[in-house]
């Protein structure tokens, strides 16, 4: 793949490398602490070029947001599709693998502790928190509706258990890049599986 800073590559071509680019390096140092100066050394290109592309930092950290997140909502959108608040769950959690293949750092950058609050930066990220969350529980509520259970604490108990599930599985999967979505598929389903085969001992 050409360096985005080589001369003839489409325009297009070379904002999603900037991007690809600058969400690792959002990802990995948080919106607090990346530079723009360091974006640009690692785009091979120069910082009036990528003021130029996306207006400023903050115009650059949230175009990242917005191809992020764009993704990875019509994908859990899409798992909604499948049958059974199991299969759902699989299906999302297959959804949000395909998304990311393999780009965990387009999650963290939407769940950044660094955003400041308020803020624009936070702003538009939440808005895609808020998304993923509310398709989180439906599924939940589905979950719990098809095991007769109505308690809305246990409703609350368990999303946060399924945040934190997809949250550490996806921190899991970047310190593991060898894994491709359908191994943390795999993955998932036989561990989820041998979960559910555990009788509980009395």
């Amino acid at each position: 793949m050409s360096r985005p800073g080589t001369k003839g590559v489409p325009r297009g071509q070379r904002e999603e490398q900037i991007l690809d680019l600058a969400t690792a390096t959002f990802g990995d140092r948080g919106y607090a602490n990346a530079s723009i100066v360091e974006i640009a050394s690692a785009a091979g290109v120069s910082k009036p070029l990528i003021y130029a592309y996306f207006g400023s930092r903050d115009g650059l950290h949230e175009a990242c947001v917005h191809r992020a997140g764009r993704r990875l909502v019509d994908a859990v959108t899409t798992a909604q599709t499948a049958h059974g608040a199991h299969d759902k769950a699989l299906a999302t959690l297959t959804g949000i693998f395909g998304a990311l293949d393999g780009q965990t750092r387009n999650w963290k950058i939407i769940y950044d502790a660094t955003l400041p609050r308020p803020g624009a930066a936070f702003t538009i990220a939440r808005e895609y928190q808020d998304a993923l969350n509310a398709l989180g529980a439906q599924g939940v509520a589905e979950v719990l509706n098809e095991a007769g259970i109505s308690e809305a604490d246990d409703h609350s108990l368990l999303l946060a258990v399924w945040y934190s599930i997809v949250s550490t599985t996806i921190s899991w999967w970047g310190e593991h890049p060898g894994q491709t979505p359908q191994d943390m598929t795999d993955r998932c389903l036989r561990l989820f599986t041998a979960f559910r085969t555990v009788s509980p001992k009395g």
